[in-house]
């Protein structure tokens, strides 16, 4: 495992910085004077951390003692939060972004040259269950993220930086496709005629439960699909409404390619 180069100065403590928050506590990766936070509005991670002792908010001249320094604002604050500590850090301090669509280029410009890794992670690293995809131009920034990101989950290095774009699409936001799945899960057992709460209920338990069998397992996606579906069964006639004519392949490759656009798109705004 990559060391953490101590302190960390976290730009940004919304719903993804506050997942970092939770998640470093989680795995005891920090000690508490050893995150700063920076955020004008600090939301209940950051709150909770100030009073584990990280510092919130401090005054501009202590961050110059960051070594690893983590953006995590939204992509169209990420200038001004850059240009507000910029000035301040050491000439030493490594840049891990988490801002989806941002360019290596820009950013390093942005922070004095300073040497710059982007990972596209999910909020789950806030229970140590995240992925994150990580590309950086020199061996150590790509240490700096792999020791930011490896105590909250899984790591996948990324060949090339414009495949950051295809990593948004397939992993940073797909817990919300899982999440709108359990959604349209739970309102077809509405009308098939279960009860809402039964149905909330059984869309999350099987939905999770899935998940973790697949986790626990280790067997591909695929042969536990078989597993579950048996000639002429009633999974069998499900499956081909799901997936029949590739109709669920198509989808879910409109919808990856969809946010991979979106994702250049802000690299350009």
């Amino acid at each position: 495992m990559s060391i953490l180069a101590k302190p960390v100065l976290l730009i940004g403590a919304g719903h993804m910085g506050g997942a970092l928050i939770a998640g470093w506590r989680r795995a005891r990766a920090l000690e508490p004077g050893e995150l700063m936070i920076r955020d004008p509005e600090p939301g209940t991670q950051a709150l909770a951390a100030a009073d584990w002792g990280a510092s919130l908010n401090g005054p501009d001249d202590r961050l110059a003692a960051a070594k690893t320094v983590v953006l995590a604002v939204k992509p169209q604050a990420w200038r001004a939060a850059a240009a507000a500590v910029a000035p301040f850090l050491a000439s030493d301090a490594t840049v891990v972004s988490v801002v989806a669509g941002i360019e290596t280029r820009d950013l390093s410009q942005a922070f004095g040259a300073r040497p710059v890794a982007r990972v596209m992670p999910t909020t789950a690293a806030a229970i140590c269950r995240g992925a994150a995809s990580i590309w950086a131009s020199t061996a150590a920034a790509r240490a700096a993220a792999h020791a930011v990101f490896e105590p909250l989950g899984a790591v996948v290095d990324l060949a090339d930086e414009a495949l950051m774009h295809a990593a948004t699409g397939a992993s940073g936001s797909a817990p919300a496709y899982v999440y709108a799945l359990v959604e349209a899960l739970q309102a077809a057992g509405v009308a098939a005629g279960l009860e809402v709460g039964a149905a909330r209920e059984l869309a999350r338990a099987t939905v999770i439960g899935a998940a973790g069998l697949l986790e626990a397992s280790g067997e591909d996606a695929a042969e536990l699909r078989r597993q579950v579906t048996s000639a002429g069964g009633t999974t069998a006639a499900a499956l081909g409404v799901l997936t029949g004519d590739g109709a669920l392949e198509r989808l879910m490759t409109r919808t990856v390619a969809a946010a991979a656009a979106r994702s250049r798109a802000l690299s350009h705004e």
